[in-house]
């Protein structure tokens, strides 16, 4: 897509001097997004949306304000800088004071890789790829209804502060979905699943999208059919999408530090306390296979690999350059924004579990009576930060049964409270998948973002199952 608008940190500076501002920085983003969507056959939306735009924040005597523009020219971002020092000033009598991070000034151009450019393809051959799946998924009988989507994204974004500052990030990413409905013997059942990544045309040249439909729409006839399991304690064995969900929502979250500083977090002020299993180490990382690519934060930070847990004991919190300097602590590369319209918040980017010395096999096998826990169709639930009790609920799962999973059963209710779900792990596969998602991401404060969650399987011991 190439530099979005001839505007260097030297020109930025010079607003910043003129104004007598402490820091001026701009974010310029350039957008492209398609997503087809094909329902029970019918195109239902052909949607191709491009944004172009730039957001400016000013500190000033440690008030900040933001604007935006959507005219990336000198003299619109000569005029966002002004409207926001004026904000700034407005709201220096009510606003909290913000000081950032002093870090190394950063220079860096990077995109993520991919081999067949999306945006060559012709639309038709998208169009085709889902009404096949559709006919694949309509040939099972049972499945009443099929949704297909195919996703697109390329965001590039240029980070350039009056301090010097100035990297370029190019990200483009693909997926396809789909939602199916069965109606068995006067039973309804739904299920959703999606496969996505960080790359070109490529990947969805990689898949047998035939037999992935197949295997899904199969799952969710078998599903219909089954029963819920009895309400009850359990050991559980949670699959690698299960491990990433809770970690993402149960405890990620509560790893943020803005949360944390705003006392809205279960884990504020325990720092080197033993909070999990020794088995159980957690990262925040910008780059990995499966996940979102974040190489760098919205305020030009390089993402570091962070461990938040490390053998059971709680080692760090994500910061932006505000937080760490708040918190004594220092920058994470996790400050983050939705679009440049956007303010500034604290984001995780590909949160997971690291793995361990068990084969998923030997996990199950060593399970004599339990439940094997699936991600797949999970439909979300509810979490409370402040005291780390959530509840989800999981996608189609199995009973254990003398260390064998037979009994297919629906979804089940997981409710507790992530810290003591951690501290009873006591065992950890080597099996590490993360996955993301060109679909929709993490919701904060009104703001999406791309991120990316995963793990081993992990068992759980004495896990208490609600209703269906």
């Amino acid at each position: 897509m190439g530099v979005l608008v001839s505007i260097e940190p030297e020109f930025i500076s010079k607003l910043s001097y003129e104004l007598r501002v402490e820091f001026i920085d701009v974010r310029f983003q350039r957008r492209y997004y398609e997503l087809i969507v094909l329902d029970n056959g019918v195109v239902r939306d052909f949607i191709i949306n491009t944004s172009l735009g730039a957001g400016v924040r000013v500190i000033v005597d440690g008030s900040t304000g933001y604007s935006s523009t959507s005219t990336v020219t000198r003299e619109s971002i000569r005029e966002a800088v002004i409207r926001a020092y004026k904000v700034a000033k407005a709201s220096k009598p009510l606003s909290l004071r913000v000081d950032l991070y002093k870090r190394p000034i950063v220079k860096a151009k990077i995109s993520s890789h991919y081999s067949i450019e999306p945006e060559s393809i012709d639309y038709a051959e998208k169009i085709q790829l889902l009404r096949d799946m559709y006919n694949v998924a309509k040939s099972v009988r049972g499945v009443s209804s099929a949704t297909l989507r195919f996703g697109y994204e390329h965001d590039y974004r240029v980070y350039i502060s009056s301090l010097g500052d100035h990297v370029e990030v190019g990200n483009k990413m693909i997926g396809v979905s789909l939602i199916l409905a069965a109606h068995v013997e006067g039973v309804y059942e739904t299920l959703h699943d999606q496969e996505s990544i960080v790359g070109g045309w490529e990947f969805i040249k990689s898949i047998n999208w035939d037999e992935w439909t197949l295997e899904r729409s199969k799952l969710v006839v078998e599903t219909a059919r089954s029963q819920y399991v009895k309400p009850g304690k359990y050991d559980i064995i949670l699959d690698n999408d299960m491990v990433g969900l809770l970690l993402h929502e149960a405890f990620g979250h509560a790893t943020e530090g803005d949360l944390v500083m705003s006392g809205s977090s279960v884990l504020r002020g325990r720092i080197g306390e033993k909070i999990a299993s020794d088995l159980v180490t957690v990262v925040d990382n910008g780059v990995i296979e499966g996940g979102a690519f974040v190489p760098y934060d919205d305020e030009g930070t390089p993402k570091r690999k962070i461990y938040t847990v490390k053998n059971g004991v709680l080692t760090n919190y994500l910061h932006s350059l505000s937080t760490a300097l708040m918190l004594n602590s220092e920058p994470t590369g996790n400050a983050r924004v939705m679009g440049f319209e956007h303010p500034l918040l604290v984001r995780q980017t590909n949160t997971y579990m690291e793995p361990g010395d068990w084969s998923v096999e030997e996990l199950i096998r060593d399970t004599k009576r339990g439940l094997y826990i699936k991600g797949r169709g999970a439909r979300g639930g509810e979490v409370n930060t402040l005291t780390g009790a959530f509840t989800f609920t999981s996608g189609p799962s199995y009973i254990i049964e003398n260390g064998e999973p037979t009994k297919l059963v629906k979804g089940v209710m997981l409710s507790g409270l992530i810290l003591e779900t951690l501290r009873n792990v006591d065992a950890v596969a080597r099996d590490l998948v993360v996955r993301t998602s060109v679909f929709g991401g993490c919701g904060k404060s009104g703001q999406t973002v791309r991120v990316g969650d995963g793990g081993p399987h992990v068992r759980v011991r004495g896990f208490t199952i609600g209703g269906g």
